[in-house]
């Protein structure tokens, strides 16, 4: 079948029209959308459907949910361990890390509320009895701990489980894989706030561990201490991530961290 095309000309006043209703689209779509007449929402410089507020900041998310986003601080992709403090490259094997070849590792730049990834597998056989196979730990900074321990082949005490934070909480559940086999947190850590010396308000972890939620904002009792009570006696909002030797071939990977801002 053959087509035809036509061209149909207008008279100026039409295109005269049609310019100004083209403009005025534009104009429109311009303006932002939004309310200045509204209440105020409590405890907020902003109104309901404020007009004025800042639209947040866009984020690519990584490939999948283990993937680092395009804000996050990558502090090891298998490479380096140009982040830390404490380690060498002869921690490396095949895209990871291994703790025991280390003096215990110390990120050089100190974070506050955060958002962590981190992976990690204990040793598929026993590198130590019950209280120190797949032993290590995650500590906030450098103070409050997240435990690391082989907890599918066996077990210690609740508190001092992997996903536990350490000597305090227990996980809500316990998801380990089996030893050797690679493990994930993804946690939301808030740092304690202070006035001088004094706290104002205590840590707290929010901790998905190989996806499923054990630790729901769980109120940190203070730093972690082994056999006694856990206190607040470093006044202090930020530190460095620290992860701990504690004698046993725990590998890590692929970890990641976002600076978070609260107050908004």
């Amino acid at each position: 079948m053959r087509t035809r095309s036509y061209c149909v000309l207008l008279p100026s006043r039409f295109l005269v029209f049609l310019t100004g209703a083209v403009l005025a689209v534009a104009a429109e779509a311009d303006e932002k959308p939004g309310y200045t007449d509204t209440p105020m929402l409590p405890d907020s410089e902003w109104r309901v459907h404020d007009r004025e507020r800042p639209q947040p900041p866009s984020v690519t998310p990584g490939a999948t949910a283990a993937d680092p986003p395009s804000d996050a601080i990558v502090l090891f992709d298998g490479t380096n361990l140009d982040a830390w403090e404490g380690g060498t490259a002869e921690a490396i094997e095949d895209g990871a890390f291994n703790i025991v070849k280390t003096s215990g590792l110390t990120t050089k730049q100190k974070f506050g509320d955060c958002q962590l990834h981190i992976e990690w597998a204990t040793p598929a056989e026993a590198d130590g009895n019950a209280m120190n196979w797949g032993n290590s730990g995650v500590f906030f900074q450098g103070l409050y701990e997240l435990q690391v321990i082989e907890s599918r082949a066996c077990h210690i005490y609740a508190d001092g489980i992997a996903g536990s934070i350490y000597g305090q909480v227990p996980p809500l559940v316990n998801p380990c894989r089996e030893p050797g086999q690679w493990q994930s947190f993804d946690a939301v850590f808030l740092a304690p706030k202070f006035e001088g010396d004094q706290l104002v308000e205590p840590a707290r972890m929010t901790v998905f561990y190989n996806g499923v939620l054990v630790l729901y904002h769980a109120k940190v009792l203070g730093a972690t201490r082994h056999k006694t009570l856990p206190s607040y006696s470093v006044p202090a909002e930020t530190g460095p991530l620290v992860l701990q030797q504690h004698h046993s071939a725990v590998r890590f990977r692929n970890i990641w961290v976002r600076p978070l801002t609260l107050d908004q």
